[in-house]
Parts: structure tokens; C-alpha cells; sequence
């Protein structure tokens, strides 16, 4: 069985763009939504796990790569699209977790991490092996990187059950995780250099070649590189196709590759069409679909306190507030400024850092309060146009559930436009 991302550079190259979206979350209505979308079109739904987030540790959503395949079926099943191709992809693969470890400490325990990613089935591997570990520089050469990256990719053969066999991205040349820090200039963004790509590219078939996994190599789909797209709190630095013509020209005369392309939160539809007919097929987005979570579920409060007759009173917003005072990591070392800026920072950012919190006992029981007193009731259009970002006054009355599932689905039917053969 062929890889069905094999597909995409093929058609780039054959002049016929079209692109895939990798959807990065571990929130089940994201996951849900995703494969509605994925069903809806007839598409497989490609669906990532960071290093950080899913590992044989457990990372930060608790489960193992095995138990993530197992959370993302059962959501299949519960949702009726069991018939949706999903493809799973992990993210970053290195010792990034264990960098604050010995450089060979943390190496093998990336070494257990891809074999447990490639076991479980995980068909696309995206080997991040850049960052110093303990006692070393923060940033790796690239001789380094790609003997660390090549080293990985062998385990992930030994390990991958194979049919099909999992495609690579390599490459690290990416946007702040999660989004920027501080206010963006878009005249001071580093697009990635044609050169850049030639010398990764090369100095990775080589290291592939010195392991004797030179077929493996082969399956090498994908290079991150920074195409000129980001997103801080507040501002989005959108797409300028111009600015990379050159990197569509130079991945013209590289068969068998694409870009991929990080960041692609709060793009415009016509700039992520841009992206993908210049080569950047692989769309990662994260953050903007929680962000659409969140922002129907604040709505969907209000909703529910107008229903009962009473102004909105923030319940939920409240509830967000303490447990993010009680457990502060996920944002304290983020969002800057006055407390009225990091008050509004931790809600309304770009960033979403809030996605961190909504697994929590104290975010779950909140939420489950929320629904449990909308109790499934059909929600007025007027009414949800009012506090729903996504919905108009002439749309169909709704329950909670459709609402939260319509604010992501709004976002990914943006790409799915986007990500169109051409």
C-alpha cells in the first residue's frame, strides 16, 4: 500500500498543486470536527501529536502514541466517521522533551519515542533533532542535526509495521511554537533562503546515506521551512507569495518535495490557497482552532444565562481564570504587560495558551456544567448570532454541541478550500 501523502509532491511537481491539513490538537470536538470535514469531502484527516504532547512518558495530554491512536479511533467511532482515512503524524520528533539531559541521555530516549510513534502506526515523522541538549550549544549544526535526524529515521524503519511505510519531514526552520511573544514586524521575519533548503536537503541525504538507508531517504516528502507567516496576542503577519517565489522556484527542481509550512493560523483563505500552489502543501494549524473552541464556548455561556432569563455572567470565563491562577507554567513565562494585558492575553490571545487547561478537572467539570444546562436545547438563531461568532441571524436554531462543532468546522472548510488540486 502507497503512502497516500506520496501524493502531494507528486502533484506539485506534475503542476497540479494541492495540498493536506495537518490538523495539531488533542482536543476531542477539534478531533471530531476534523474527521466531519475530512468525511464531508471524501479526504483523509491528518492529524498530529507533538513531542510534547504525546510521548511513551505520556507527555502532556497523558497518553502514549498507542493510547492517542486509540483516543482519535474512538472518536471515530463515536462520531460515525469510522469510513474517514486518518493519517497520523507526530511532530518534532527529537530529544526536545529530555533536552535539559545529557546529549546521548536525551537521544535515546527519542530513540524510544519514535519507536513507539512508528509502532503505533504513525505514517508521517517529522524528525526535530536542531536543539542543544544539556552542556551543548542551543542550536545543533546541521552535520549534527541530520546524523541525530538520520539515526531516528532508522529506529522508525526497524519499528513501522509497514504498509504503507511512513513518509519524513525534515527541516526545523520554524515559527515560535504556539505563535510569537511579543508585537510582530513582518519586515524583520526570516524567510528561508533557497540555499537553506539545498544545504538541508543535501546534508540529510547524505547522513541517511552514511546509515545505509538511502531507499528511506526516498520517502523524505517534506521540508519546514519559514515561508513569512506568523501570528503574536494580537496580529498576524498574513502571506506575501512574492516574498517567496524564490523558495517555489528552487523546490521546482527538487522532485519528490514540499514545503511545510508551520504556523498557518489566521491566514486568510485566499493566502493559504497562495501557499499551497507555491509548494507549501503541508498546512499545520492549531491554535486558531481552539481559539474557535473557546470562542463558541464563552458565546455558549452567554447563551445559556440569556435562556435563564439573566445577563451574562461569565461563569466559565471565571472558572478559566482560577485554575490558570492555581497552574500558571502554561502562560506566566508567555504573555506580558500591565495585568490588564496579561488579563486579556490569557483569553484572547492568538496563542490560546488556554488550550493547555481545558483537559483540567476544574475546565472539564465547568464545561460539562455549561452543557448540562443547555441540556441539548434547540438555541434560537437570533440568540446565537448575538454571542457566536460563527453563526448568523438567518442560519437554523442549534444545540450547544452543533455550535462548537460549527466553530471548527468553520475554520477547516477555510483550508479544505485552500488545499483543493489546481
Amino acid at each position: 500500500m502507497r503512502n497516500p501523502l506520496l501524493a502531494i509532491p507528486d502533484a506539485f511537481h506534475a503542476g497540479a498543486p494541492q495540498g493536506i491539513t495537518s490538523v495539531c490538537s488533542a482536543h476531542p470536538i477539534v478531533i471530531e470536527a476534523a474527521l466531519r470535514i475530512a468525511k464531508r469531502y471524501g479526504r483523509p484527516a491528518l492529524i498530529e501529536a507533538t513531542c510534547n504532547q504525546v510521548n511513551q512518558d505520556g507527555g502532556y495530554t497523558g497518553m502514549t502514541p498507542q493510547g492517542f491512536r486509540d483516543f482519535v479511533e474512538q472518536i471515530a467511532r463515536s462520531s460515525d466517521c469510522e469510513s474517514v482515512e486518518i493519517i497520523l503524524g507526530g511532530d518534532h520528533l527529537g530529544p526536545n522533551p529530555w533536552k535539559n539531559l545529557k546529549a546521548e541521555d536525551a537521544m535515546k530516549k527519542a530513540d524510544d519515542m519514535i519507536a513507539a510513534f512508528a509502532a503505533a502506526g504513525f505514517t508521517k515523522l517529522h524528525l526535530d533533532t536542531s536543539m542543544g541538549c544539556n552542556g551543548e550549544p542551543v542550536a545543533l549544526s546541521d552535520e549534527e542535526t541530520a546524523s541525530r535526524a538520520a539515526r531516528l529515521a532508522e529506529i522508525a524503519e526497524t519499528h513501522a509495521p509497514g504498509n504503507p511505510s511512513p513518509v519524513y519531514i525534515i527541516g526545523t526552520e520554524v515559527p515560535v511554537p504556539g505563535g510569537a511573544t511579543e508585537a510582530l514586524d513582518g519586515h524583520d521575519l526570516k524567510i528561508t533562503t533557497p540555499e537553506a533548503v539545498e544545504q538541508t536537503y543535501a546534508i540529510h541525504r547524505e547522513a541517511f546515506a552514511q546509515r545505509g538507508i538511502d531507499d528511506v531517504f526516498e520517502r523524505v516528502i517534506g521540508l519546514v521551512v519559514q515561508p513569512g507567516v506568523e501570528f503574536g496576542h494580537s496580529d498576524v503577519i498574513q502571506f506575501e507569495p512574492v516574498k517567496a517565489t524564490a523558495l517555489t522556484k528552487r523546490l521546482k527542481q527538487m522532485p519528490g518535495l514540499v514545503f511545510e509550512a508551520h504556523s498557518t493560523d489566521y491566514q486568510t483563505e485566499a493566502n493559504l490557497t497562495a501557499l499551497v500552489c507555491g509548494g507549501f502543501a503541508i498546512l499545520k494549524v492549531g491554535p486558531w482552532l481552539t481559539f474557535a473552541l473557546r470562542e463558541a464556548l464563552y458565546g455558549l455561556d452567554a447563551v445559556a444565562d440569556v435562556l435563564e432569563q439573566s445577563p451574562p455572567r461569565n461563569r466559565l470565563m471565571r472558572a478559566m481564570e482560577d485554575v490558570m491562577h492555581v497552574s500558571p507554567d502554561n502562560w506566566v513565562n508567555y504573555y506580558f504587560g500591565t495585568e490588564t494585558q496579561k488579563w486579556l492575553q490569557r483569553h484572547f490571545s492568538l496563542s490560546d495558551r488556554i488550550r493547555y487547561y481545558w483537559p483540567t478537572d476544574t475546565a472539564t467539570a465547568a464545561v460539562a456544567e455549561l452543557l448540562e444546562r443547555l441540556d441539548n436545547q434547540e438555541i434560537p438563531a437570533p440568540l446565537a448570532s448575538q454571542y457566536l461568532p460563527s453563526v448568523t441571524p438567518d442560519s437554523t436554531s442549534c444545540t450547544a454541541r452543533d455550535a462548537l462543532l460549527h466553530a471548527v468546522e468553520n475554520v477547516l472548510i477555510r483550508y479544505e478550500n485552500a488545499v483543493q488540486s489546481r
